[in-house]
Parts: C-alpha cells; structure tokens; sequence
C-alpha cells in the first residue's frame, strides 16, 4: 500500500510537471505569436502612414499645379488686358507725342 500511495505521488509530480512544462511552452508560444502580431501590426502602421504620406504630398502637389495655373491664367488675363489698353491709347500716345515735338520746334525756332 505505501509503494502504491508512493506511485501515485511519484505519478501525480510527474503530471504535474508535464502540465507545468507544456503551460510554459504554451507561454512562449503566445508570446512569440504575440510578438509577431505586434511586428506585423507596426509594419502594417508603417506602411499606411506612407501610403498616407504619399497621397497627402500627391494631393498638395496637384493643389500646387492648379494654384499655379490659376496664376499664370490670371497674369496672361491680366497682361493682355494691359496689352489691349495700351494699344487703344497709342494712337492718343502718338498724337500727344507729336504735338509736344511741333511745340519744341515752335519754340526753339
């Protein structure tokens, strides 16, 4: 009886490390499988936050050309209005420019 109890006990540790044992590999496992989430997770975060970056400066640049645009249309608009003034008032220009030479000729002579 006493070598039965003693196997029992004897039996009994050796589960109780087998449980031990596989609770702490099951531990490491986890963890590693955790670990490995996490890597995945932060490569994952990674990647969007360039895929962000990306589209943001994309965005920006497409604004930058169409602000530009707008620019150049509005300074050619602006230019040919210039353009067009100045060539309505260069007959006056001509005229003006020619009275005021007959003027120093009269008055010099």
């Amino acid at each position: 009886m006493k070598t039965e109890v003693l196997r029992d006990i004897k039996k009994a540790e050796e589960d109780y490390l087998s449980v031990i044992s596989k609770a702490q590999e099951q531990k490491k496992k986890r963890h590693s499988e955790a670990e490995l989430e996490s890597d995945n997770l932060v490569t994952k975060a990674q990647s969007n936050a360039e895929q962000y970056k990306k589209l943001k400066l994309e965005e920006a640049r497409h604004q930058a050309a169409l602000k530009h645009a707008e620019i150049i249309k509005g300074g050619n608009q602006r230019a040919a209005a210039l353009k067009q003034k100045g060539e309505q008032d260069l007959p006056k220009a001509v005229q003006l420019l020619v009275l005021r030479f007959k003027e120093q000729l009269h008055v010099k002579a």
